[in-house]
């Protein structure tokens, strides 16, 4: 599980990424100078504002007696006047450069990122001496450490400085070199450019410190403005701490912020009385503990572990299973990396940018983009790394509900497509520039609330679920009830409403955004008040709601399946602007929804299956990974599997002024284009989708296995109702089932064949039910196998 090369990065998209949750760096493994590209999670554009817009209130009634009259250009047109500011901008910290002494020429370099240590490894030889620099962020000590060493001593020779592209300057304090600056008040999103100085800077915004100390093993080393000094030294321990005056979404960060100099310099200080060995073994046991509880073998050889990665994905692709196993693998890296407890969501990007302009602001996109995220957290054992999202919907319900009622005059809370760390919740676009197309879609906390709702399913954790998640998900859905219109014939619709970034032709072939009742909405809204339903009822609270609700989903409009077959996306069977649209969003009753199964609903579920196919096979990396999990909802692994293939595509950075490029880069990263995080999040929760399902009322294994896949292990998925599932399958078929209890519910699995289940060696009893499922009694904290025999 190592990515590696033979070749420094020179470009960003080719430097490895490292993360703590908090602090981010990409390294860039150079010979003669060393780069370090810098982040802070918390490190953004622009401060706390109210972002409501009285006048979409007021413009409210007029927008829906459009719709109704079929004027759909015109509500798009109107729709605008309801809009709030743009979105901040997540911001990059600086660099750390380090310009070595012993020149550029090398022999035997390698430069890998270890994803079973979480650590870059840099190594080569000048003359007759091999220079090692090994770097990792540390989760318990909040630093970033650089281990600089040579075989021979006194052969270490540098200096290092901190540089940054935001207003900053260099300083020395306590024998640090340190970097001070400020984050802009404003920055516009990197494709509004109609404004002369999209970066504005003012007496406000988030400040920031960052500071390198230094600890040697011979030589001697001093510091000034210009950077740390280094000479003749054995080894070098470089640390980087870094910190911002951010102290919460709704705290001015400039006067009642927190005090940066001392948090850097109290991690910085903490770190240094600590041993390189005490912080690498520190670090690696507490990434360990995440990483290792999930493995898995695709049954590969290992024949090509030796070819640098980027040449081995241009060469092999998906035919090196070996190769879909580390970026399955790498998705887990991330977001272990990207999303610890106590710090902020993963966005667009994680937690790695080098842009002040960087893509879509590098915000969270709600309409699909930070749901993808965290896909993979409950299925693949990092239910811990669920929580700051978790935490990001629990602020944006605070927000929101002001904005609920300012806007719409409605109780509980809305969000819509775009937000930031300021937990905006306005619908974006400088009010009155943005798309209709993206801006006017109100059900961005319903998809959320099924974040607070599986975390729930996954971890039974029914005192999270009194005490945070239904309280949330209730406050969504009392919006949703207010939102609904009745219609003359008595369904309830939404208006307006829009499926995200997809416009459809009208009757006089013009485009248009904005309608009523679209699928996505409704399957939203239907998901949400049948989970609050379940909630409500199992807290034994809430009974005149709980009916409410299901009185509601009675009333809510019927899908509609076309005149082709295929799920219709609007209320009326319209023409796509774009059949094969990157955007998936009315399939969502299949994945990540489980409202169409093939036994509930099927021929929803066949008209959905046909809107895939319509869709076709194309699109951004994201878009793929969302195709990959609903081909194998729909037990479809072979065409899965193409998907995967097409993922597994190298894009150089020159490439992707194609919009329509898509694969990935030589670091395993995304292509959006550009870079997207959530592809290489979706491409894991994907596979464990293919291996394991759950959604249904049993666990499903291997229910979209490939043929080219015939023989395999995993290890630690985890299922619905507290289940840790392990498995090995020959010849396509499951050999043996390892399942562990963690709540000692009712185990149901879906089981084409004879079988026993032992506990402890011991016989335990089944019922079998129909469709193949089995069922069995478990006890808390108890370990079941299930020996197969004559599977069909």
């Amino acid at each position: 599980m190592k990515l590696h090369y033979t070749t420094p990065a020179n470009k960003w998209t080719e430097a490895l990424p490292l993360g703590n949750g908090r602090l981010g760096a990409m390294v860039f493994g150079g010979i003669e100078t060393e780069r370090l590209q810098l982040n802070e999670d918390t490190l953004w554009s622009g401060e706390p504002k109210d972002t409501t817009n009285p006048n979409a209130q007021k413009v409210l009634p007029e927008i829906r007696e459009l719709i109704n009259q079929g004027n759909f250009v015109e509500a798009d047109e109107l729709c605008k006047q309801a809009m709030g500011p743009y979105t901040q901008s997540y911001m990059p910290m600086g660099d750390l450069f380090i310009h070595f002494y012993h020149g550029a020429l090398a022999n035997n370099y390698e430069r890998q990122l270890d994803l079973e240590t979480a650590t870059s490894v840099v190594r080569y030889r000048i003359g007759t001496t091999t220079y090692t620099r090994t770097c990792f962020i540390s989760s318990p000590d909040n630093v970033v450490v650089l281990r600089i060493e040579a075989d021979r001593q006194g052969m270490i020779s540098f200096k290092a400085n901190l540089s940054s592209p935001l207003r900053s300057q260099t300083t020395v304090e306590l024998g640090r070199h340190i970097i001070k600056g400020q984050a802009p008040l404003h920055v516009d999103p990197n494709y509004y450019r109609d404004k002369e100085q999209p970066i504005q800077y003012g007496d406000g915004g988030i400040r920031f410190d960052g500071r390198i100390g230094v600890k040697l093993d011979g030589g001697i080393h001093s510091v000034n403005h210009d950077g740390l000094h280094v000479e003749g030294a054995s080894s070098v321990t470089l640390i980087f701490s870094g910190a911002t005056s951010f102290n919460g979404y709704d705290r001015n960060p400039f006067t009642e912020g927190v005090e940066p100099s001392s948090l850097a310099e109290s991690y910085l200080n903490a770190a240094h009385n600590l041993s390189y060995t005490e912080l690498l073994g520190k670090h690696i046991s507490d990434y360990k503990r995440l990483y290792n509880r999930v493995e898995l073998d695709l049954g590969g050889c290992d024949d090509n572990e030796s070819i640098p990665t980027d040449k081995r994905i241009l060469e092999y692709g998906a035919k090196d299973r070996k190769l879909v196993e580390l970026l399955f693998q790498f998705g887990r890296y991330l977001l272990i990396s990207s999303s610890r407890p106590g710090t902020q969501a993963a966005n667009l990007q994680g937690i790695w940018n080098q842009e002040t302009r960087p893509p879509w602001s590098a915000n969270y996109t709600l309409n699909i983009n930070t749901q993808m995220n965290y896909w993979l957290a409950e299925v693949c054992n990092l239910s811990e790394c669920h929580k700051p999202l978790l935490e990001f919907i629990r602020n944006l319900s605070e927000s929101g509900s002001k904005t609920a009622l300012v806007n719409y005059g409605a109780r509980g809370w809305v969000a819509h497509h775009n937000s930031d760390i300021w937990c905006q919740t306005a619908p974006v676009g400088d009010y009155g520039d943005g798309d209709p197309v993206w801006a006017s879609w109100f059900v961005a906390g319903a998809w959320l609330s099924q974040h607070l709702w599986e975390h729930y399913a996954f971890s039974g954790d029914v005192t999270y679920l009194r005490e945070t998640g239904y309280p949330i998900m209730k406050e969504a859905a009392l919006f949703c009830l207010d939102w609904l219109c009745e219609e003359p014939d008595g369904y309830l619709v939404t208006s307006p409403s829009t499926s995200p970034e997809h416009k459809f032709v009208t009757s006089d072939r013009q485009l248009a955004a904005v309608s009523k009742g679209t699928t996505m909405d409704i399957l939203l809204i239907e998901e949400l008040f049948t989970n609050c339903i379940q909630a409500a009822s199992l807290l034994n609270v809430d009974m005149e709601l709980r009916e409410e609700f299901k009185a509601a989903v009675n009333k809510l409009r019927p899908y509609t399946i076309s005149k082709d077959g295929h799920l219709q996306e609007w209320f009326l069977d319209f023409e796509d602007e774009d059949i094969h649209h990157r955007h998936v969003s009315h399939l969502y009753g299949v994945y990540p929804g489980y409202l169409f199964t093939e036994r509930k609903r099927p021929e929803l579920y066949e008209a959905t299956k046909k809107s895939l196919e319509r869709r076709s096979d194309t699109g951004m990396g994201w878009s793929l990974a969302w195709k990959i999990n609903l081909w194998a909802r729909f037990g479809d692994g072979d065409r899965a599997l193409k998907l995967i293939d097409r993922i597994l595509n190298l894009v150089r950075e020159e490439d992707t002024a194609d919009y329509n490029s898509m694969g990935i880069y030589p670091n395993l990263l995304d292509v959006g284009p550009p870079f997207q995080i959530d592809g290489n999040f979706g491409f894991t929760a994907g596979i464990a989708e293919m291996l394991m399902q759950s959604h249904t009322d049993a666990i499903r294994l291997i229910p979209a296995l490939p043929i080219e896949w015939p023989s395999g292990s995993v290890k630690g998925l985890r299922a619905r109702n507290g289940f840790e599932v392990g498995f090995t399958w020959r010849q396509n078929k499951v050999e043996r089932v390892n399942i562990y209890s963690a709540l000692g519910k009712v185990c149901r699995v879906r089981m084409d064949c004879q079988m026993a289940v032992l506990a402890e060696g011991q016989a335990v009893q089944i019922k079998q039910l129909e469709d193949g499922i089995i069922s069995f009694p478990t006890t808390i904290g108890a370990n079941y196998t299930i020996e197969t025999s004559h599977c069909e």
